[in-house]
């Protein structure tokens, strides 16, 4: 009769270690004592704690918290000779603003997250600061707050508003002559194809423009101080056809087209109001949504208006 040999899982202190620093490796972000336990049911819980230890002496791991508990997450070399010297708290505010990528954190979901109080934080962050491991960020979505993010992160769109904001003011002198620069190839493109003297079906296909033909345009132009993308450029487009002034059309078009978005473009052309708005539309009345509750003497009221008054200064 064959004999049968049943294989039995390695105790060893380095297998062990081996097969934790594996588990981290499957979970970046990090793993807790009950997923090692359920891989190596096998090791008592004191040989688990043991080589858990040594890796933490060694620098190997990182030990972290969350609201769940303790984290054990495999250190990375770069980060770790940045966090030299680091304590455990430190490490874990490090951890806490690089999950949050490159639109940060606000010092008060930090707190949230670590459980630490907030001068403790604030000793935390100007000493990561200092060691220009993280850097604070103004938001334009709260102009009085900051958000931390890693100090070589380029922030997020949402953080800084894009193109249309400098030092967290909104560039409408530069959104407006984007705006009127759009609008102006859209025109000539219409007029192109007008003075082609095709038939008006072709004359109205040709005078469509791709939101890539519009960015080349501007980016030659030269007027814009910042990188603009296309999405930046379909931002302005929009808001064109928001003022009735451009239209836009979706096609099918062939994968890796430029412009081209899951099989479909975007193509955009200038149009001319049918019938012009007349004057008392123009004014700031015309469009005013408490015209009703406006009087002499009231708390609204046309002397004290300050849409009027820019309207006539205009």
């Amino acid at each position: 009769m064959t004999e049968v040999k049943v294989k039995k899982e390695s105790t060893d202190p380095v297998d062990i270690e081996n097969r934790i620093k594996e588990l981290c490796q499957q979970f970046p972000h990090g793993i807790t004592d009950q997923v090692i336990q359920n891989d190596m049911p096998h090791v008592e819980a004191q040989q688990r704690a043991m080589a858990i230890n040594r890796l933490l002496s060694v620098g190997q791991l990182d030990l972290l918290r969350n609201s769940t508990g303790l984290l054990y997450r495999l250190k990375d070399t770069q980060t770790a000779s940045k966090m030299k010297g680091s304590d455990n708290q430190e490490k874990l505010v490090y951890q806490i603003i690089e999950d949050a990528g490159n639109k940060g954190i606000w010092s008060r979901d930090i707190r949230y997250k670590s459980n630490l109080p907030l001068t403790e934080i604030n000793k935390i962050l100007k000493n990561l600061e200092s060691k220009k491991l993280i850097k604070a960020v103004k938001s334009v979505a709260a102009s009085k707050k900051k958000v931390y993010m890693l100090y070589n992160l380029q922030p997020d769109r949402s953080v800084t508003g894009g193109a249309w904001y400098s030092d967290q003011d909104f560039e409408s002198e530069f959104v407006e002559v984007l705006n009127q620069q759009c609008f102006k190839f859209l025109q000539s493109k219409a007029e192109a194809a007008r003075d082609s003297k095709q038939s008006p079906m072709v004359q109205r296909n040709s005078s469509f423009a791709t939101s890539h033909e519009v960015w080349k345009y501007i980016c030659e132009l030269g007027i814009s101080k910042v990188e603009l993308s296309m999405e930046d450029i379909e931002t302005i487009l929009n808001t064109l056809i928001y003022d009735g002034k451009v239209e836009m059309t979706i096609i099918a078009a062939k994968e890796g087209t430029v412009g081209c978005v899951d099989g479909q473009m975007k193509l955009y052309r200038g149009v001319n109001p049918i019938i012009q708005p007349t004057g008392l539309v123009k004014t700031p009345c015309g469009l005013c949504p408490v015209f009703d509750d406006c009087h002499e003497g009231g708390e609204i009221s046309p002397s004290n208006c300050v849409y009027m008054t820019e309207w006539l200064d205009f």
